[in-house]
């Protein structure tokens, strides 16, 4: 859905009835007020969780501030697949996400295959895993995606991921999937 800074009461309001059907309910507080002001940016994800089979599409960030009912969605729809754990998620993850879209010049749902991991997931997928899985995974923390793009190559994803120099990039064809996270800036 393509929102367009709002100048009017109205358009405001035709804004916000639209940002209220995509999830992004908020309050309207100062700061959020001023992030609508011409020149701001809304920003979108679309996402499709491989394993619940779940879909969702909400504004996160208007201008820049993180719009915090989204956040909460965003968080139980990234939780842990395997134990219904609701971890949470740190919003530069969505930037990132987002940055991605970007580089590639696309408008098309990311594909999630990991999000959050409680320690007790993240162990028993170290243990039956063959090493796949690190010890200390950032996605316990909730600072870590496992993603693909349908019709996007692999390795175009990667590289865009990579392009942003904002945080780690596993790059995973045999499981066709790309890891970013926002901890060091590094790649595998």
């Amino acid at each position: 859905m393509l929102l367009r800074t709002p100048h009017t009461r109205r358009q405001f309001l035709r804004t916000t009835h639209k940002l209220a059907l995509t999830g992004a309910v908020f309050s309207i507080a100062p700061s959020v007020n001023a992030s609508l002001s011409p020149g701001s940016t809304n920003h979108l994800l679309a996402l499709d969780h491989t394993h619940t089979n779940e879909k969702l599409s909400l504004v996160y960030r208007l201008g820049n501030q993180y719009v915090n009912s989204a956040l909460t969605r965003l968080n139980r729809f990234l939780r842990d697949h395997y134990s219904g754990t609701v971890g949470i998620m740190d919003p530069a993850l969505y930037d990132i996400l987002d940055g991605i879209k970007v580089a590639l010049r696309v408008d098309m749902p990311y594909q999630i295959i990991s999000g959050y991991r409680d320690p007790h997931t993240n162990e028993r997928l170290r243990k039956t895993r063959g090493g796949g899985v690190a010890k200390k995974s950032l996605h316990m923390q909730g600072r870590a995606l496992d993603i693909r793009m349908p019709g996007v190559p692999l390795d175009e994803l990667r590289d865009a991921a990579l392009s942003l120099k904002a945080g780690g990039v596993g790059y995973y064809p045999d499981s066709r999937f790309v890891h970013v996270d926002t901890g060091g800036i590094r790649s595998w």
